[in-house]
Formats: structure tokens, sequence, C-alpha cells
């Protein structure tokens, strides 16, 4: 059997996490059978399952990865440029569109809800980073927690996505993320 180089692995991995992003976007997570993701992949089931072990931990790795790149975002322009983002580029969150799925597996499936929110640490922690270097640079509003600020932008998020998902339009959501932004900053700070 001739060996294959770590950047073969990584290239068929990738492709492995494109497709099944694409599969999961059309027909939901529970959707997604194994044979259509080796449909959208191009891989045989043992390939798939060989880097992922199972459905569920590739569908939590391509959330791995979207959290990641959030964060990314969080960090250069806080929380609400990722939703601008989604706005300007749907196609690289289509697959959010399993939101009603995922949110109940998290009530229903105590181990899901554990690695769920295990791989979306990362961006959870990069906007409490970017809310406290805005209040530490005067730009956040003092008046509220900062916990609660939190919170808020991240439940506005989660209601973005929801809309987004649902295919409802967004002709003044950029107006609409300028409030939030707005409501979060402090009285005296414009850019």
């Amino acid at each position: 059997m001739p060996i294959i180089s770590e950047d073969e692995l990584i290239r068929r991995r990738q492709e492995i996490l494109d497709g099944a992003r694409k599969c999961f976007a059309e027909f939901g997570y529970e959707g997604a059978t194994v044979r259509l993701l080796e449909e959208a992949t191009g891989k045989s089931r043992g390939a798939i399952f060989h880097h992922f072990g199972d459905k569920e931990s590739l569908f939590l790795e391509i959330a791995r990865e979207d959290a990641q790149r959030q964060a990314d975002v969080v960090s250069e322009g806080g929380l609400v440029e990722v939703m601008r983002d989604m706005l300007r580029h749907p196609e690289r969150y289509d697959w959010l569109a399993t939101r009603i799925e995922i949110v109940r597996k998290l009530r229903s499936d105590p181990d899901f809800k554990s690695r769920w929110h295990k791989h979306q640490e990362v961006l959870d922690q990069a906007v409490a980073k970017r809310l406290r270097e805005n209040a530490s640079n005067h730009r956040m509003r003092t008046d509220v927690p900062m916990e609660v600020l939190h919170l808020y932008l991240t439940t506005f998020m989660d209601g973005f996505i929801t809309r987004l998902a649902s295919g409802e339009s967004t002709e003044h959501m950029e107006a609409v993320l300028d409030l939030v932004e707005q409501s979060v900053r402090a009285l005296s700070y414009t850019e």
C-alpha cells in the first residue's frame, strides 16, 4: 500500500469538510445521510470516517472551523463584523441553516451539547476579549455589565443566524447591525 504524504491527507480532509459543509447546508444535519456525504465529498464512507470517526464529529469539525474563523474576525473587528461577514459572504455560512437541528440536539443530547460548547469556546473567548479591550480603551458603554453586553450580542447573533437561515430579507440588515454596534459603544466614542 502506498504511503500518502501529510499534505495529501490534509488536502483530502479539507475536501471532505468542504463537501460536507455543502451537504449539511442543502439537506440539514439529519438529512445528510452517509450516501449523500459520499456524493458531496467525492470520498468513500471509509475515507470520511477515517478522518472524522462519525457524522457528528464531521459536523462539529465544521462548527469548530467556523468558530475559529469567526473568532479571528472578532479579534479584528468585533462580533458585529462577523455578522456583516455573514451578510457579505453567505456561501461561507450556508450550513448554519442547520441551526434548528443544532438547537434540538443541544436540548436532547448532553454529549453533543458538551462537544458543541467546547468547539464554540474559541468564539466566546474572542468576544469576551474584544469586549474587555474595548472597555479598557473607553469604546464600550460602562453602564451595563460586560457579561450582559456579551449575552446581548450573542443572543442577537443567534436570532440573526436564524433569520438568515430562514431566507428572510436582509434588505435593512446593515442598518440594524449599525444600530446594534452603536448600542454597545460608549456614548462619547466615534470612529
